[in-house]
């Protein structure tokens, strides 16, 4: 394990890796190229199978404590029609939740107090060498260690080390808005699809609620505010309340671009990719921190297993990778789906929906499988 572990990335994906190699005695490092923030974010939904990732990193109970618990899901049609619901937490059979996303962070960094970590140290470039990595910091200094983590999100400077650029535009929506704002009597997680647009709402802390919001179509959300009281202003009280309220009153409100991560390789010698920098998947099935947690888990295991770490990568790879493209066939399916003519899928939603939900839920009840 000579010059231990770089984590590159301080999210979620570098921050619960840092804590599982912690908590198995792996020497790591961790930068990032932000400064530490410590703003509260926007919302954050985390199912069952993260919140049990959470549980083996210690600090379950501390997220649960902190969100709100998702005990019931709706989908419904634009007038506002119930399709169907699911009993979340029946099925799961333990807590899914939500907060805001700082909360979770807070967390993390707590449980990764004793790790180094330098902020505003962005990574330039990795070099393969025959025992790690050499790794060049955009201040133009090099440090090399024992293996390399991409943890650095959808635009990754550590990927091309591993594999030429992958990203592509989602196939649910090419950008969306989030936001958050005061609840305006929701009380479980609710998403409305209409002809043209598709608005999620869910509690994330008391008197306040998370939203998304895209085109329906599969198209781009235009990056006029205006657009989502416009696309909006026909869908039920609940939902022009919301949009109301941030539009009049300024509140965190963002618009983005919602893409994707499809590689043929995760892992290259001693540099490894993991959560969004190696799959980042469009939220329908809100997995990219659930899946980022797993891959922390997995990857841990199998640097703890041995000092001989050049086939770890590959490791991960194969363990993770099956369960990762379940994700993302379930997420494409759906995606296809909500670009049905409105009145079609208000016909066919109350059959396929829940089917969709256990398809693409059922196999993430199973523990994930650790590297040996």
């Amino acid at each position: 394990m000579d010059g231990g572990v770089l984590v590159v990335g301080g999210g979620i994906a570098g921050l619960g890796l840092a804590r599982a190699l912690t908590l198995r005695g792996v020497p790591c490092t961790l930068v990032d190229r932000a400064p530490m923030s410590t703003a509260a974010g926007l919302g954050l939904n985390l199912p069952g199978n993260a919140v049990r990732a959470l549980g083996a990193l210690g600090l379950a109970d501390q997220v649960v404590d902190r969100g709100v618990r998702v005990r019931r899901r709706e989908y419904r049609n634009g007038s506002g029609r119930l399709l169907f619901a699911v009993d979340e937490e029946g099925f799961w059979g333990g807590p899914s939740v939500c907060l805001p996303r700082g909360d979770l962070l807070d967390v993390l960094r707590a449980g990764t107090a004793a790790v180094p970590a330098r902020w505003d140290t962005g990574v330039a470039r990795v070099e393969q060498l025959p025992g790690g990595a050499r790794v060049r910091l955009e201040s133009g200094a090099t440090e090399e260690y024992g293996f390399v983590v991409g943890a650095d999100g959808v635009h990754s400077a550590v990927r091309p080390a591993v594999v030429d650029g992958s990203t592509r535009p989602s196939l649910m929506a090419e950008s969306s808005w989030r936001f958050s704002g005061p609840n305006p009597g929701v009380d479980c997680w609710t998403v409305w699809s209409g002809r043209r647009g598709t608005i999620l709402l869910i509690p994330v802390a008391p008197g306040l609620v998370y939203g998304y919001a895209s085109a329906t179509s599969g198209g781009a959300a235009s990056t006029d505010p205006q657009w989502l009281a416009v696309t909006f202003a026909a869908f039920p009280e609940p939902v022009r309340a919301v949009v109301a309220s941030v539009l009049r009153d300024g509140g965190p409100l963002h618009h983005s671009p919602v893409e994707e991560v499809r590689c043929e390789r995760w892992s290259r010698g001693r540099v490894a990719l993991i959560g969004d920098a190696a799959h980042a998947t469009a939220p329908v099935w809100a997995q990219g921190a659930a899946l980022a947690l797993e891959d922390a888990l997995v990857l841990a295991d199998l640097l703890a297993a041995g000092s001989e770490w050049t086939g770890a990568g590959a490791e991960f790879e194969r363990s993770r990778r099956p369960r990762v493209a379940g994700v993302q066939a379930a997420t494409d399916r759906m995606s296809r789906v909500a670009r049905l003519p409105g009145r079609l899928r208000d016909v066919l939603a109350p059959a396929i929906g829940p089917r969709a939900y256990r398809a693409a839920y059922g196999p993430l009840r199973e523990p994930v499988r650790r590297g040996a």
